[in-house]
Order: structure tokens, then sequence, then C-alpha cells
């Protein structure tokens, strides 16, 4: 029988079928701490091994070292025996010096800077670079990356969005009609983005951040209804919610990126007693949960290790009864309206 995380999903209206479970690789870019490079390629090999075979990747983790990771990984593999997927709008270049050069936010990674660039130009030169630090001659789709602002402000933002349809798309276009990619997405990291400029422009998926997760359905009925109306697929790729659901409350207790408030810890301390209740792990929930939204194609969670890898291959495994989702909807941990997973799929 075919394993959950290994069941292939439908991308919007396209040819390309993802595996409902791949692999994130924004911590092996350095994102909390340096990662040595052998535990990189173990985190990889471990996947493999399991039978992982989608992994995402893109220019800003790391500033280039988690394309130069993955890419030296899967290079030594048969092109047609895995999916890629990597991100556009940044290029990178040297840094003007250096030796001081700051690579915040990231512990570690690379030392190269930034230029985003979201214009016909920009979307090109940034698809060629990855493809260079990939060594691969094709990825299987790309994603519109940071359009945001959270990370640009208003003025650069509207400049960057006017750029992305003056002449943008158009790039992402031609490379599709080319067959150089199967489809096109954007990635988005909060639910008024998901509801506003997602469905703006046409995307064949998006793939989400925080917007959709065990602790979070607010998008349930805006955003992601939207998806499922325009038949956008939606990738999670936080089903971790950046951290606290892999942790749990008394752990590092990221959320959204940054330190938890007191409000979602206490929601999490609230699901972990419901697993407990149950003998689930908060792990295994959070990566099983949004999976059984219609629109949800693919999970991408990330990890740092062999060790996290082969702990969320053995979640995907576990068979979560039903009166556990019924009990977290009847304690209010859980949107009412959830989907949640049959019973029948766990296998």
């Amino acid at each position: 029988m075919t394993r959950l995380f290994e069941r292939c999903r439908k991308v919007g209206d396209t040819t390309l079928q993802l595996p409902a479970f791949g692999m994130g690789t924004a911590h092996l870019g350095e994102l909390y701490s340096t990662v040595e490079e052998s535990v990189a390629q173990e985190a990889f090999e471990a996947a493999w091994q399991s039978g992982v075979r989608y992994y995402d990747t893109a220019p800003w983790y790391g500033r280039g070292l988690a394309e130069h990771r993955v890419g030296g990984f899967l290079r030594t593999r048969a092109r047609r025996d895995f999916q890629i997927t990597t991100k556009v709008g940044r290029t990178l270049h040297r840094p003007a010096k250096p030796a001081t050069f700051d690579r915040t936010p990231w512990a570690g990674g690379l030392n190269f800077d930034v230029n985003f660039d979201y214009s016909y130009d920009g979307i090109m030169r940034s698809y060629e670079q990855a493809l260079q630090r990939l060594a691969l001659d094709t990825v299987d789709a790309l994603v519109i990356h940071d359009l945001d602002s959270l990370f640009h402000g208003e003025q650069a933002l509207a400049e960057h969005t006017q750029a992305l349809s003056d002449s943008g798309m158009k790039a992402l276009e031609e490379l599709k009609s080319s067959g150089d990619i199967q489809a096109v997405g954007m990635g988005i990291n909060r639910k008024e983005q998901l509801m506003d400029l997602a469905q703006k422009v046409d995307l064949d998926f998006v793939l989400v951040a925080m917007p959709y997760t065990l602790i979070d359905q607010e998008a349930l009925h805006t955003g992601m209804k939207a998806c499922l109306d325009r038949n956008i697929s939606v990738i999670v790729g936080a089903p971790f919610a950046s951290g606290i659901l892999a942790t749990g409350s008394a752990g590092a207790a990221h959320y959204a990126y940054e330190s938890a408030s007191n409000d979602i810890i206490d929601k999490v301390r609230g699901i972990e007693r419901i697993c407990a209740a149950h003998g689930i792990s908060l792990q295994a929930a959070a990566l099983q949960f949004p999976l059984a939204h219609p629109a949800v194609s693919s999970i991408i969670p990330g990890v740092a290790n062999a060790r996290e890898m082969n702990a969320n291959i053995s979640s995907m495994d576990v068979s979560i009864p039903a009166q556990f989702w019924s009990d977290l909807k009847a304690e209010a941990l859980l949107d009412a309206d959830a989907p949640v997973p049959p019973v029948d799929e766990q296998s």
C-alpha cells in the first residue's frame, strides 16, 4: 500500500504532480544555527532512503547555501527520479565589503548580498543563477518569493508588484509555455496576502508559510476557499508554524519566525493535552492536519539533520483516530469547519 506521504497530488491545472510530503531546506541554509556539511548531507540521505522525492529550496536560504547543498546531493541522482522547486525575485551578488558583510538573519550561510528584482530580466537572472547553484538544468516549478510588506516598504512593494505585473509574469509564462518549468507559484507569508495578491496573479499554486496550520485556520473561509474556488493548489511550507509545533510549548517556542506569544503557547499547551489523552504526538497531528484540506497538494517541513527527517517520516505513518480531531474542535482548539484526515488515509 502506498504510504500517505508518497501519494502524489495534481498541482492546479498543470501536468505537475507532487508527493504529499517533501523536504524544505531553509534550516539547511542555517536559519537558526550553523549546520555541518556532513550533517546536511546525512539529512538528504535519510530523506532519500525513506522515499522522499520532492525538495524545495530558494536563493534566499542561507544566501545560496541551501541551493548548493540540495543541488550537490541531487545532481548525483537521475533527474527523472525527483522533483524540485526553487524561488525567484532575488539575485545574489558579491558584497561590496566581504570582510565586514553581515549575513543576518542567517546564523551562517554564504557571503552574498541580495537584490530584489521581480522584472522580466530579474526573474530570468534569478532562475539562471539558481540552476547554476543547483548544478541542474531544470526545475519543476518556480515560486515568486517574498513579494510582501514583511520585506519591503510601501513604495518598494508597489514598485516590485508593478514590475511583476508589467514584465516578470511574462518571464514565468515563457518558461512554462516552453516546458522549462511545469508550474508557477507564489510564496505567501500572511493570510491577508493569500486573499489579496495571490488572487490577482495567474498562479498554479501558492506556497504558504503561516496562514494554515494546526494553530491557525483563520484563512479557511477566505484565502484557502478562494484558492479552492480558483483551482490554485496550496503547498504548506511551515506545518510546524516555524518551530513551536515541532518543539512543543516547552521548547524554543518559535512562532511565525519569532518568539511565540503567551496566547500561542497556551493554545499549543491545549493541543498537547488532547494529544497526550490520545497518545498522539504533536508533530504527527501538525504534519497530517493540513493535508486534509482539498486545496493542499503537499507539505514541506524543514529539517536540520537526519534525526528530524526520520521523526517526520515516522509522524506521517501514525494513525490518528477521528475522535482526536473531534476533541480539538469541541474545545475550540481547531476550527469547527476545518477538514480533518480520514482515518483510512493514515496507512
